[in-house]
């Protein structure tokens, strides 16, 4: 199935929207991009410690089939390629928010510990 064969049949909404965020990397680029507007691939890459490549490069791809994020090449030398939010991409940040704040609650409730994050302080 290619990515814009992806359009249900779904069970519900919650059904459609793992759809578009499945795999761990997602959701944590959509967290990353929310915080920092603007990044290139390198600064994706090592904001997000432990993601490959490979894995960063499919994940950018099929996100900007959902129309979640925007790739802006430069046509410079050598080239510049920028990622940011779309509206749609915001708009499904703004949904998944209290799941994360759910997250940092179970953080805190089962003493887990946090990957270690060049923008996170202490």
């Amino acid at each position: 199935m290619t990515r814009n064969e992806r359009r249900g049949p779904y069970i519900c909404g919650i059904d459609a929207a793992m759809d578009v965020i499945t795999g761990k990397w997602k959701s944590l680029i959509l967290w990353e991009l929310e915080a920092h507007g603007v990044r290139r691939f390198g600064e994706l890459r090592r904001g997000l410690p432990g993601v490959s490549e490979k894995m960063l490069i499919q994940h950018l791809r099929e996100m900007e089939t959902d129309g979640l994020v925007h790739r802006e090449v430069y046509r410079e030398v050598p080239p510049r390629v920028e990622y940011s939010l779309t509206d749609q991409g915001r708009s499904l940040n703004e949904a998944l928010a209290p799941l994360g704040a759910w997250g940092q609650g179970r953080i805190a409730r089962v003493g887990a510990e946090l990957v270690p994050h060049p923008d996170r302080v202490g």
